[in-house]
């Protein structure tokens, strides 16, 4: 028996009633302090084919999905999250992203366990390792919901395989290499550390000293708001300088309760930055792009990078063209503020790191001149002045000068 009766949502106190409340769906009679408690959210996850078809009519390609889904990465969805499907419509750019398809189990011949390479750049067990300055540490392979499209698919989850992390040997790794100034924690997602434990890693991160910064990859504002308790908070502001990369791929993952998690964050004085993946028939066009970064600015949160989808096996479903990505952010650039912009980036299949990409302005370099296009299609020429002079050297103030300045 399908219980898709949807709970009617009220405009909140916010921007023209652009960001709704989720509501409480088939959960509409779970007491209130029940439901903003984000452990049971996570305990009343929805797990098992017969949860799902409780409260979804499912097409034939999503349940044989759901039964096969086990063998790859397992479903997971939040009530609060569930709540923002359409449960008429099977496309709905959110039901797409969570619920899985027969398509997840078709593989291609360029597609790949581990697009990114990861593996092979462990320094240490879940370090990784690859740019001179910065480490990607792996703190757990469990999320409170599982995107599809999920590039450690091979990991997360425990369906498929186990993330192998050593916490010791990976702060110990950092310690002893002085070039690593920025560590972003990631998985998984770290917020679903108790606050006791992510407390005390980042304490650990925060006392090696040529670590300057840290940052936290998370999907937790956006799948489970109610985590972003103000106790939480206030442990996230004791390790500044930290900043956070949220994930948000479509206008409606934007609610009332996502808004009010992100501004708790963002009053703390924590940057927030968006990272959203490319994804097919869910925000492949310039006009859900732009709703989403312009209601992603009004949540305070920059939006950052634009992801070409991976070659994660299983994904041909959701992946876009390069080309389809390169167009939208033609169509973002000049039509919007700069600061709504995202880098549209690839990462190099197989641990090649992240490649951006922009619309082509620069037409022309001869040497004299270049020639440029804007974003309406004008185009300019723009001189190459030689090489200037070398300035004059001036020696620097003595110390005891600047002593006397009052400047050291």
């Amino acid at each position: 028996m399908v219980d898709a009766t949807p709970v009617p949502s009220k405009p909140e106190d916010t921007a023209q009633g652009r960001f709704r409340a989720a509501g409480r769906g088939p959960w509409h009679g779970v007491p209130p302090e029940q439901w903003d408690d984000w452990r049971w959210q996570l305990k009343n996850r929805i797990t098992t084919l017969a949860e799902l078809e409780r409260h979804l009519a499912l097409t034939p390609e999503e349940r044989a999905g759901v039964i096969l889904s086990g063998s790859r990465l397992a479903m997971a969805i939040t009530p609060y999250f569930f709540n923002l499907i359409d449960p008429a419509d099977p496309t709905c750019p959110i039901r797409r992203q969570i619920v899985p398809r027969i398509e997840e189990m078709s593989f291609g011949p360029e597609e790949m366990e581990d697009p990114c390479g990861e593996d092979r750049s462990m320094a240490a067990p879940g370090l990784v390792h690859r740019y001179p300055d910065r480490a990607l540490f792996l703190v757990t392979d469990r999320c409170a919901a599982y995107c599809r499209y999920c590039t450690r698919s091979r990991v997360v989850s425990g369906a498929h395989g186990h993330l192998d992390a050593d916490h010791e040997a990976a702060i110990r790794y950092i310690a002893a290499h002085p070039e690593i100034r920025d560590v972003l924690l990631s998985g998984g997602d770290p917020l679903l550390f108790t606050d006791e434990k992510l407390d005390s890693l980042l304490q650990r991160l925060r006392a090696i000293p040529h670590v300057e910064f840290l940052r936290i990859g998370t999907r937790i504002p956006i799948f489970l708001p109610q985590r972003i308790t103000p106790g939480l908070v206030d442990i996230l502001r004791q390790h500044h300088p930290l900043w956070m990369s949220v994930h948000v791929n479509h206008p409606r993952e934007l609610t009332a309760e996502s808004r009010a998690a992100l501004a708790r964050l963002a009053d703390a004085g924590i940057p927030l930055g968006n990272q959203s993946v490319l994804l097919r028939g869910i925000n492949d066009s310039a006009d859900v792009m732009l709703e989403l970064v312009h209601g992603l600015l009004l949540c305070r949160v920059r939006p950052y990078y634009l992801y070409q989808c991976d070659l994660i096996r299983g994904s041909a479903h959701l992946r876009t063209t390069v080309r389809e990505g390169i167009d939208i952010i033609n169509d973002l650039r000049g039509h919007t503020t700069g600061y709504a912009v995202p880098q549209y980036v690839v990462d190099g299949p197989g641990g090649g790191g992240k490649i951006p990409l922009n619309p082509e302005y620069l037409l022309a370099h001869d040497g004299d001149s270049i020639v440029l296009r804007n974003f309406k299609g004008d185009i300019y020429e723009y001189p190459e002045a030689g090489r200037p002079a070398p300035l004059p050297s001036r020696p620097s103030r003595r110390h005891d000068e600047i002593v006397c300045l009052g400047l050291d």
